[in-house]
């Protein structure tokens, strides 16, 4: 199947972190980009403080039946505590559940923890990543469900 194809029918909705936006607007243009590129449908494209906050828009975004999936995107940069170990560990953690919980793809393109501000910007492509697994897994369980 042509790549332009294979997102036919799946509408992918974006979750983005503000903290760090110079790295995370960035995630946002190459993540509409891979959506394009895929033939997929955009949904809403929500932004939340930071990756801490997105669990509760994601959630938000699941419940709704014009969403398939969900990519995540953020980078969470090293800082002088292990915050961004707390902060990468629960978020990822609790967007997994609710992946689980509402039977949808969730993409996780974010970055770290334990990244610098340049290793975070060598990530940017993770953002495409996400997209390119949630399409996938979207047409994967149609074809078994």
């Amino acid at each position: 199947m042509p790549k332009q194809q294979e997102g036919k029918g799946v509408r992918v909705a974006i979750v983005a972190s503000e903290f760090n936006f110079d790295v995370t607007q960035l995630m946002i243009e190459r993540a509409k980009e891979e959506v394009d590129f895929l033939g997929a449908a955009l949904g809403p494209v929500v932004k939340t403080p930071g990756v801490y906050d997105m669990p509760l828009a994601v959630q938000a975004l699941f419940r709704r039946a014009d969403v398939d999936a969900v990519v995540a995107l953020g980078a969470v940069i090293e800082g002088e505590t292990s915050h961004d170990e707390v902060v990468m560990n629960q978020a990822a953690r609790k967007l997994a559940d609710l992946a689980l919980e509402f039977d949808k793809p969730l993409g996780l393109g974010i970055s770290g923890p334990g990244e610098t501000r340049l290793q975070a910007q060598d990530r940017i492509e993770n953002a495409g990543n996400a997209v390119r697994a949630v399409v996938k897994m979207v047409r994967r369980l149609r074809e078994i469900r």
